[in-house]
């Protein structure tokens, strides 16, 4: 049941009164609101600027990664084409087991 002072001060306060206290009182609402978007909006902007410091760490890991794969391959493809010298090749000669 409502509070009866609450209930009397409406009665006094007439159509007019009443209508102003319900604009005052969905203008605090909305206020209330804006600042919640605007503390919601500013929190995505900073794990915005996060997300882009991780995104540039990730990319530069990637350039760094594939630098070191080809370095890789280069070195295997000058392994694969190296051949050991054979016994007797050079004036030497291998001991006799």
């Amino acid at each position: 049941m409502p509070d009866v002072d609450v209930a009397t001060s409406l009665a006094q306060l007439g159509v007019a009164g009443l209508v102003g206290w319900m604009w005052l009182t969905e203008r605090r609402a909305s206020a209330a609101r804006e600042r919640q978007l605007d503390e919601a909006h500013e929190k995505l902007m900073q794990e915005r600027q996060v997300v882009d410091a991780l995104l540039a760490a990730l990319r530069e890991n990637t350039r760094v990664l594939g630098s070191i794969e080809a370095g890789q391959r280069t070195l295997l493809t000058l392994l694969e084409g190296w051949k050991p010298r054979q016994a007797g090749e050079g004036g030497q000669k291998r001991p006799a087991a």
